[in-house]
């Protein structure tokens, strides 16, 4: 039986550096757990654009397809500014999570004990924060059509429309429920109800297969800017979000920085089974690829190995060693140590990109 697939695109900036680690830790679980992959890498974004005129050839578009899991870095850069919008690095992205239709993007919002101190707000509100936003991926206003750019009269006018068919938001809807069943069976799907067909449409189609499939998981509803405001009052409040496109992106962010740090955060984008029982997957750190700290060794790579923890839940049902993994995180965060990102008030040892992962790595060594 062959291992399972798993293809890294490292993509641009502080990609390939965070992305290094994840290596040590791959080898460490294939070395010390007998989890073997078959790892190959390509380019995406930027990286890909140098090299073949595209952000993501057809060629890697195949590979995507054909792999068991895809682990990606970050894309773009300033550099890339002036390019045609569909050369940007960031088209990349957008065209493997729709042509894989990887509908589901799992976004957690954890915040580690030893870095309560480092978010906006008081450690009281975010002290052991663990919940979980599911942001439809692959349609809503980023894809609708018509869109673009036109005259009208002596004016520009900017167009995009904002739309979803019942089948889209149900996927996403069960794929919130059945997380929710895992953790604490609740959900809170957040729209624009009171102003918007679509979140009519929304509001009415997750409670339909709420009534119909998943009775026994607490469901709410909540417009999407009063969630906004609850987050940030009392995030704890919640488990699992489930909410479209352009509000996930927004309270996903935002649930971020309630964590301390974007380098901290990873997600997973999820797509129907394929043959071999698999979802489609990719996972990836939530921050960007931060040019401006390229190639220094200061870029935190935790967001990036987190996210490899994901898959190991996700993608290869190996929710025991993710876990191992995520504790070996937390152990390296309590023992003070530091990437640039993470030095606050109260500072703590200082560590570069590298450094970081060897600790984690050391920790897995401690868990044997």
């Amino acid at each position: 039986m062959s291992n399972p697939s798993l293809l890294i695109l490292a993509g641009d900036g502080i990609g390939p550096e965070v992305m290094a680690e994840v290596r040590k830790i791959i080898d460490w679980f294939s070395k010390n757990r007998g989890l073997a992959f078959d790892v190959s890498e390509d380019l995406v974004g930027g990286a890909a654009y140098d090299a073949h005129g595209t952000p993501l050839t057809d060629e890697t578009m195949q590979r995507a397809q054909e792999s068991d899991a895809i682990l990606l870095g970050a894309v773009g850069g300033p550099k890339y500014d002036v390019l045609d919008f569909n050369l940007k690095p960031e088209r990349g992205l957008l065209r493997l999570r729709k042509e894989m239709d990887l509908y589901a993007n799992l976004r957690p919002a954890q915040c580690f004990d030893a870095l309560a101190e480092f978010s906006s707000l008081k450690t009281e509100v975010v002290g052991g924060l663990d919940i979980m936003i599911v942001r439809e991926l692959t349609s809503g206003v980023y894809f609708g059509e018509p869109r673009g750019i036109h005259k009208e009269g002596n004016e520009r006018v900017g167009i995009n429309t904002q739309r979803y068919t019942e089948s889209e938001i149900a996927r996403v809807a069960r794929s919130a429920f059945e997380l929710a069943r895992k953790r604490d069976n609740r959900v809170c799907s957040m729209e624009k109800a009171n102003v918007m067909e679509s979140g009519v449409l929304w509001r009415d189609v997750v409670t339909e297969v709420h009534a119909a499939e998943y009775s026994d998981v607490e469901l709410s509803h909540m417009y999407a800017d009063a969630g906004a405001m609850q987050l940030t009052r009392w995030p704890k409040q919640f488990d699992v979000i489930v909410t479209d496109n352009l509000f996930g992106d927004l309270l996903s962010d935002l649930a971020a920085m309630l964590t301390g740090s974007l380098g901290m955060l990873p997600s997973a984008s999820l797509g129907a089974p394929m043959a071999n029982g698999r979802p489609k997957a990719l996972y990836e750190p939530v921050h960007g690829s931060a040019p401006d700290i390229a190639g220094q060794g200061k870029a935190n790579p935790i967001a990036c190995i987190l996210s490899f923890a994901m898959a190991l839940r996700y993608s290869f049902d190996q929710g025991a060693e993710a876990d191992r993994l995520e504790t070996a995180v937390n152990a390296v965060l309590a023992d003070g140590l530091r990437t640039a990102d993470l030095m606050g008030p109260n500072d703590g040892t200082p560590v570069a990109t590298a450094a970081m992962g060897d600790a984690i790595a050391a920790k897995l060594d401690a868990s044997l």
